[in-house]
């Protein structure tokens, strides 16, 4: 039992870095601020919990698993609010996401 619950935590573990290391890629890869702030948001919320739920399970029961949970509540609550907020001031500041071909959508 005790090895599949490791082969488990190193496979979240692994998961959970490379979607880590997509968002990496995503940020240097996508055109503007809106797809990069989307696709580091999503990855870095899916990376780092797959991360802590490796080491939770790695950690086994006790108070390191509970510091544990509450990292990961408070990611799971922060992260979305601070990618909306920073989008919505974004937008507010004037800034237009790109459409298809780079171009600029027209102000209506």
């Amino acid at each position: 039992m005790a090895l599949v619950l490791e082969l488990i935590s190193w496979a979240l573990l692994l998961a959970g870095s490379a979607f880590a290391v997509i968002g990496g890629i995503g940020m240097l890869r996508l055109p503007d601020l809106y797809t990069r702030m989307h696709g580091a948001s999503v990855t870095d919320t899916m990376g780092a919990g797959l991360i802590l739920i490796g080491l939770m399970l790695q950690a086994g029961l006790g108070l390191i698993t509970v510091k544990l949970i509450l990292i990961l509540v408070f990611i799971l609550f922060t992260s979305p609010v601070a990618s909306h907020a920073l989008a919505k001031a974004a937008r507010g500041s004037g800034l237009e996401p790109e459409l298809k071909g780079g171009e600029k959508p027209s102000k209506t």
